[in-house]
């Protein structure tokens, strides 16, 4: 854990979220600044702050977080109509929190990327 972390904060419950989904390796809950009607943060309980700190031992926890997102959006009732997944990876990126994320957004129809 990484004590200037805000999503380190969260895991260790110093900090109020709104869980959606958890399990040992992984952690879900609902953005507290929405941009679509479903928004959910999928974090790795693990302190991993960019894609750049996944090694080969590590390669698991990126496919973990991508079926715990799958799981998110079915339990969220999005899944048959689409939602879309975001990795923001870097300041120019918008990656806000230093902590390795997936935004599940969903619940609307959402415009072109780019």
């Amino acid at each position: 854990m990484d004590p200037n972390c805000i999503f380190c904060s969260i895991l260790t419950g110093d900090l109020p979220s709104a869980e959606v989904y958890g399990d040992d390796l992984a952690y879900a809950f609902a953005d507290i600044s929405p941009v679509t009607p479903t928004h959910v943060l999928v974090i790795p309980r693990e302190h991993v702050a960019a894609i750049e700190d996944i090694d080969q031992d590590r390669e698991p926890l990126l496919g973990h977080l991508l079926r715990v997102a799958a799981i998110v959006a079915q339990q969220s009732g999005i899944s048959r109509d689409g939602y879309r997944l975001v990795i923001n990876q870097g300041a120019n990126a918008g990656q806000m929190v230093d902590h390795l994320h997936l935004h599940v957004l969903g619940g609307a129809v959402m415009g072109r990327m780019g």
